[in-house]
């Protein structure tokens, strides 16, 4: 059995590596015969796929905390659903914008000294705020490597690198609890499978007392504001950062949240 899982788990070696590059990269090159779409590309058939949904689905339920398995998961369960995203973000003028444009969200793009001089209560302020109460870094986003198309590559890249702003939009902190809410949110934006999972099987983590404040107010809130807000991908962040995060909040018609985590 070793031997014949062997060649299907090989693409899992080295995930550790540099970031997906930006798009201004040659995204035609080749390994050993096969076509790569873009840089971190790794091309894996069917069976491939199928393994490493299974992999990295008990991977991630077992510990919500390995991003590396919830990257993979999502690349391999979300073909279609990256493609209505993208769908969307065409339909749209700013989503059509960035998907021209190939924004990308790291530390090398971030003007740290920027958002640390806008005023209190703007929103790249207190995404600022974000990253250094809860100590997390935009750099820490996984890079796609298993989706077979460039664009759709780029779709669920930038998913990932708006992550943290949605936390500041929902005002939710990275615990558990606050993650679960924020997938609560992505699952009815995005329909991506990685993010239902993780809002229907992360709740299991949660001690009692936790769950009934996760049922009773949060998940309400967060579908509520899930369905209300428009697609969240097609907003660009990084021409908001001056905006109040209040009135960020009332354009896309997200409440404040019920209570503090």
């Amino acid at each position: 059995m070793a031997t014949l899982l062997r060649p299907a788990l090989r693409p899992l070696r080295g995930l550790a590596g540099p970031p997906f590059l930006a798009a201004d990269v040659p995204l035609r090159t080749r390994s050993h015969g096969t076509a790569l779409l873009y840089p971190e590309h790794i091309p894996t058939s069917p069976l491939q796929k199928v393994l490493l949904t299974a992999g990295s689905a008990g991977m991630a339920l077992y510990d919500p905390y390995r991003h590396d398995m919830v990257a993979v998961l999502g690349e391999t369960t979300g073909y279609r659903t990256l493609k209505a995203l993208r769908d969307q973000m065409k339909k749209d003028p700013e989503g059509a914008q960035i998907l021209q444009e190939r924004p990308r969200i790291s530390l090398s793009t971030l003007n740290l000294d920027k958002l640390q001089s806008l005023p209190e209560g703007s929103f790249g302020r207190e995404y600022l705020r974000f990253l250094d109460v809860n100590r997390v870094s935009p750099d820490t986003r996984a890079p796609t490597r298993f989706v077979d198309d460039e664009e759709l590559a780029y779709v669920i890249q930038r998913y990932r690198e708006v992550h943290d702003m949605l936390h500041t939009l929902l005002g939710m902190p990275t615990n558990i609890l606050g993650e679960i809410v924020v997938k609560w949110f992505e699952a009815v934006q995005t329909g991506l499978p990685m993010c239902i999972l993780g809002a229907l099987f992360g709740p299991l983590r949660l001690s009692a007392q936790n769950l009934q404040v996760l049922i009773s107010e949060l998940i309400p809130w967060a579908v509520q504001n899930g369905r209300r807000a428009p697609c969240v991908l097609n907003l660009y962040y990084e021409r908001r950062w001056e905006q109040s995060l209040r009135a960020l909040r009332e354009e896309l018609g997200i409440t404040p949240p019920p209570m503090d985590l």
